[in-house]
């Protein structure tokens, strides 16, 4: 039998006067009661165990279970019985047990029952506390538990966090999913072994620096590598916060919140395919737009070169004194094709501006350079041409050969706009400005105008007013302005016609 409570070293207790034991009983903030060990009718409470059930001790001492109990059946007299009698038994008796006041409130309470071996004989002292704050604590946290088990299971970002060697400490179920690696391979492991090298490089560094971060997170894009892939297109990215973070010393380290944005890479990438082609496009439109000019423009000097070496030869057989005449017509001849040379060295230079990259150039600039060509095509249609450019300067970035096609392509809608309008009415406007923080360039003939037409959609491809076009060229200008960062819209000119122009950042102002 297990060694009775109290009765070991009551020699101290003697110390005390029976009314210092009576006051120090009275002070517990526990509520007492003393059960007898044979019968379990209660023998005495404290004023702790009086004012929590409401009675007073005369009317607390011939009370049973059932009068001081909850009614349940877990709180029925037999089974108060058998936990006092497991105390006897056993020296002690732990259980959660209902008690209920006077007024028929219920007290949650957790109940200890202790064996006491008095000099009358064996008692039994409860001891309980009301734990129906702490049980609803229990209750919340529990609830909030749950609920956060279901939301980090259906979550769509990942979530782990890494000691300062990188290996996890801590990772969400839902990380386990994005990552596709099984739970027990993920614990203690070292996570920049899933990434691709250039990806873990980056997690390597942030690992060297992340405790002087101060708290403040950063973003970046990390590429997990497929296990046993030989081709890297089936890697998967992810967008990732990095945090460090140190909760109360019992998690500490880097935090990585990171969603699976694999499509919308993969999406980028076509885009620049797209951009790729677009470039390669628009550089073969420019060249046909070019050869058609040049054909035509070339054609005429030559001819001249050829009738006058024609003459020289002719007189050359009729008349060898004729020097003069002879030298005058080379000479002339000479002058053609000096002509027909610079036009060929122009556009030589034009092509070799088709490869250059993005640079910082004045959009004055580049609508100068398209001035010969589009003179050349006016020239064509008679159509007359009014130049505007302002005098302030207007740095842009951009990718000039792309631009001056777009100038070009205004340009040309509109002239071709004019040509069947009567001689005296062909007028094509080219305007270079400043509005604000863009350099803007404008277009403005006096056709027929928009009126008629969908101007929301003339840009998608969809449009053209040629009997014989397709509208491709305006859709390709919207994607080269709108791939620099700018705007492109066409509008009713006043009193007729249509205005097209389009904005670029000014360089100052360009991220």
């Amino acid at each position: 039998m297990p060694q009775p409570h109290g009765t070991a070293r009551l020699d101290h207790v003697s110390a005390f006067a029976p009314a210092d034991l009576a006051r120090l009983f009275t002070a517990i903030e526990h509520c007492v009661l003393v059960h007898d060990a044979r019968t379990k009718n209660i023998l005495w409470a404290n004023p702790a165990a009086c004012a929590a059930l409401g009675f007073t001790l005369d009317e607390l001492i011939p009370l049973k279970a059932p009068d001081m109990s909850s009614r349940a059946r877990p709180y029925r007299r037999e089974t108060g019985v058998a936990w006092l009698q497991r105390a006897v038994d056993e020296g002690v008796s732990t259980v959660e047990w209902c008690y209920r006041s006077k007024d028929g409130q219920d007290i949650w309470s957790e109940a200890r029952a202790i064996r006491v071996d008095l000099a009358r004989g064996p008692v039994v002292m409860v001891q309980f506390r009301d734990i129906a704050e702490e049980k609803a604590t229990r209750r919340d946290l529990s609830r909030t538990e749950g609920r956060l088990q279901a939301f980090l299971r259906n979550l769509d970002e990942g979530i782990v966090v890494l000691d300062d060697d990188g290996r996890v400490l801590f990772a969400s179920e839902s990380a386990v999913n994005l990552l596709g690696r099984d739970p027990g391979a993920l614990a203690a492991a070292d996570f920049a072994a899933f990434l691709a090298p250039d990806s873990a490089a980056v997690l390597q560094e942030l690992l060297a620096t992340a405790g002087g971060h101060g708290g403040q997170p950063t973003d970046g894009r990390y590429r997990l590598a497929i296990s046993g892939a030989e081709d890297t297109t089936a890697d998967r990215w992810f967008a990732v916060r990095c945090q460090y973070i140190d909760i109360q010393h019992d998690l500490r380290g880097l935090l990585l919140l990171f969603h699976d944005i694999t499509a919308t890479v993969r999406a980028e990438e076509e885009h620049r395919r797209d951009a790729q082609y677009l470039n390669h496009l628009a550089r073969y439109n420019a060249m046909g737009d070019m050869a058609m000019a040049i054909a035509h423009e070339v054609s005429q000097p030559i001819s001249a070169a050829h009738n006058f070496v024609a003459g020289v030869r002719g007189r050359l057989d009729r008349d060898d004194s004729a020097d003069g005449q002879l030298n005058w017509g080379l000479e002339a001849a000479t002058r053609q094709l000096d002509r027909a040379a610079q036009i060929l060295r122009s556009l030589r230079a034009y092509v070799v501006r088709l490869e250059q990259s993005q640079q910082r150039v004045d959009l004055n600039d580049i609508v100068a350079d398209c001035t010969y060509f589009i003179d050349v095509r006016a020239r064509q249609h008679s159509v007359t041409l009014r130049w505007e450019r302002t005098d302030e300067p207007l740095p842009v970035h951009c990718e000039t050969v792309l631009i001056g096609q777009v100038v070009m392509n205004l340009a040309f809608n509109a002239i071709e706009e004019m040509a069947d309008w009567p001689p005296e009415q062909r007028t094509v406007e080219v305007r270079t400005d400043r509005q604000g923080d863009f350099a803007e360039v404008c277009v403005v003939d006096a056709g027929k105008g928009l009126a008629d037409l969908h101007v929301d959609r003339i840009f998608d491809g969809a449009f053209s007013s040629k009997g014989n076009g397709h509208g491709i060229g305006l859709a390709l200008s919207h994607r080269i302005i709108t791939r620099h960062g700018g705007e492109i819209e066409a509008a009713d000119n006043t009193p007729r016609g249509a205005a097209f122009r389009f904005r670029l950042p000014l360089a100052e102002s360009s991220p």
